[in-house]
């Protein structure tokens, strides 16, 4: 069986991807996620980062903020807490945090894990170029060609942007009183 084979089985790149979070600009995979691919616990993930410190600078690794880690707990589930999990802040690893993690953690499962989860980092930053470059190229066409095809270029534009779910307003809407006047004259 082949290297890359073995490491689909081991971990499908969707799995990966669905741990992969956009927070403060930054692609990152939290704490709590990374433990459960590589099967070790997250305490003791956290403990060997802590050991090793030096080796993660903020732009490898970040402790997430009150505010993110409530907005993660209340809107990803994320937090396992009653189920085993933790009421600790989580760090957040970005991409060359990960691929560190593999100089700490050396266990079998933790390099094939590392390898797996470096190759989608690198799938999705392929995706994304190739988005930007699409557009690029339709900005050039757009140039070239005459109004006639503007149309065809805007229906395009619409199908490669994701749309924006309406926000739902909670609470109610208090409108204002309707004041009627009447003319009155003056004698």
């Amino acid at each position: 069986m082949s290297d890359t084979k073995k490491e689909n089985q081991l971990v499908p790149a969707e799995i990966i991807e669905q741990h992969i979070f956009l927070i403060r600009g930054h692609k990152v995979m939290l704490d709590s996620d990374l433990a459960e691919l590589y099967e070790v616990p997250t305490k003791r993930l956290k403990e060997q980062v802590r050991r090793n410190r030096k080796r993660f600078p903020t732009d490898f690794m970040f402790e997430l903020s009150n505010e993110e880690f409530e907005f993660l707990r209340s809107h990803s589930a994320t937090s396992k807490v009653g189920r085993g999990g933790t009421r600790y802040k989580p760090f957040a690893f970005t991409e060359q945090g990960v691929s560190m993690l593999s100089s700490i953690l050396t266990s079998d499962r933790a390099i094939d894990v590392n390898i797996a989860i470096m190759r989608t980092f690198v799938r999705l930053r392929e995706i994304f170029a190739t988005h930007k470059e699409l557009a690029g190229k339709l900005d050039e066409l757009e140039k070239k060609y005459d109004k006639q095809f503007a149309i065809v270029f805007d229906a395009i534009r619409q199908l490669m942007t994701t749309p924006e779910k309406p926000k739902k307003q909670i609470g109610f809407k208090v409108s204002e009183p309707k004041v009627q006047y009447k003319a009155t004259r003056k004698r």
